[in-house]
């Protein structure tokens, strides 16, 4: 009698589904891996796109998280072996049964079925941080703002959303500071693109002023030809030029003004508000998936 593993393989063959293109969104909390995502899967549309976050994996509630000696940013306070058995069914098609973490109650509730579609858009803490994880991905990114932006935004949205005081999250973001550089940072290595969102460096700038955006795009996937594609008028808005990563190698720099002009249906911030540049960014990653679909 033929081994089990064959009998299993036999009694799929033929009904296999189409493996969808697999895209990681990884970056410290509040990075806005969220905001990111959301765009991109709002402009691939509902049919034909799945999103789903991998810090519903936590290991622990909030409660019991007072308990432990570490914090969420550490893989041991995350079910990370389900998460890569998860993500591999993911890549080959199938569906899965999703753990889910409620953010605003901080307690780890009923999970949900979520089953894969053309494109499949994985954000969160942890994405990139195993090899095992790393090789369900086709395209992969990491959100990189400047650090005192990054605490901005946490504050920000910890406070209005989540409940807490403000010397809350500013005590909790000390906290996570060596797991954030020993767990979380060293994702940025593993990433096809790195995606900053920051101010004009060295232009002073009046206040309400949109971020510019700054993608390193390595040479790790195939990158659409832009120098035929930006015009004199784009290149007062946007510029393209090879620089050096911290690594030390060579890297293009494609770098976006907050006010290019770019379509409504993109751009799209939580408090209403729009980014140009947060739309070229997501324009980019959707050209990417779609390019990984043919």
């Amino acid at each position: 009698m033929p081994h089990k593993l064959i009998r299993l393989q036999r009694s799929s063959s033929g009904l296999e589904p189409r493996p969808p293109v697999m895209l990681a969104i990884a970056g410290d909390s509040a990075a806005g891996k969220t905001t990111l995502t959301r765009g991109i899967a709002a402009a691939l549309g509902p049919d034909r796109a799945t999103a789903i976050c991998v810090d519903d994996y936590h290991r622990y509630d909030r409660a019991e998280r007072h308990d432990v000696p570490f914090t969420v940013l550490n893989p041991d306070c995350n079910y990370v072996d389900i998460m890569e058995q998860h993500l591999q069914l993911l890549a080959l098609g199938r569906p899965i049964l999703k753990p889910v973490y409620d953010h605003g109650s901080g307690q780890l509730v009923r999970p949900v079925l979520v089953e894969p579609r053309d494109f499949v858009l994985v954000e969160g803490l942890l994405p990139l941080h195993s090899k095992l994880a790393r090789a369900c991905f086709d395209i992969t990114v990491y959100l990189d703002p400047p650090e005192q932006i990054r605490r901005k935004w946490k504050l920000r949205r910890d406070c209005a959303e989540r409940g807490y005081a403000p010397d809350q999250v500013l005590a909790e973001l000390d906290r996570r500071e060596p797991e954030s550089a020993a767990y979380i940072r060293p994702q940025r290595q593993w990433a096809d693109i790195c995606v900053r969102f920051a101010p004009i460096e060295g232009r002073a700038q009046a206040p309400g002023t949109p971020l510019s955006a700054e993608l390193l795009l390595r040479p790790t996937i195939q990158h659409p030809d832009l120098t035929d594609v930006l015009t004199d008028d784009d290149r007062r808005t946007v510029h393209l030029k090879l620089i050096r990563d911290a690594d030390g190698r060579p890297v293009d720099a494609l770098h976006i003004h907050g006010y290019a002009p770019m379509p409504d249906s993109l751009g799209c911030l939580a408090n209403g508000q729009r980014s140009e540049a947060l739309a070229i960014a997501q324009l980019l990653l959707v050209w990417h998936l779609l390019e990984a679909l043919d």
